[in-house]
């Protein structure tokens, strides 16, 4: 594991940090979710391989379950919600120029995150 991650939503564990990606487990705990963001200088994909998830890709809701996947594509605004009791994990693999955490631009957090 190259890094561990807590948030108030859950939990990511970076598995690969490569010049051309950067590949992500991420654990959605039950009722929470991620802040309403984009990125400038990335975009991601996104495979579920636990639970079920509700994600919001430019305003438009979208049920995914085990094995399905969504693209994310640069600047587009996302972010993915567990509606359930249940937790959700899925497989996020960036692809960009950068990969860092500070190229996340918040329109909404549940949390007060800027």
């Amino acid at each position: 594991m190259l890094e561990i991650g807590e948030r108030p939503w859950g939990k990511y564990y970076v598995l690969a940090d490569e010049p051309h990606y950067k590949l992500k487990r991420i654990e959605v705990n039950p009722g929470q979710k991620l802040s309403y963001q984009y990125h400038h200088k990335r975009q991601e994909q996104w495979t579920i391989i636990e639970g079920d998830a509700t994600i919001v890709l430019d305003d438009q809701e979208i049920k995914l379950s085990y094995g399905e996947s969504i693209f994310i594509p640069l600047g587009a605004k996302h972010r993915i919600m567990n509606l359930s009791d249940k937790p959700v994990v899925f497989i996020e693999v960036q692809t960009g120029t950068y990969f860092g955490e500070d190229d996340i631009v918040r329109l909404e957090d549940a949390y007060d995150r800027s």
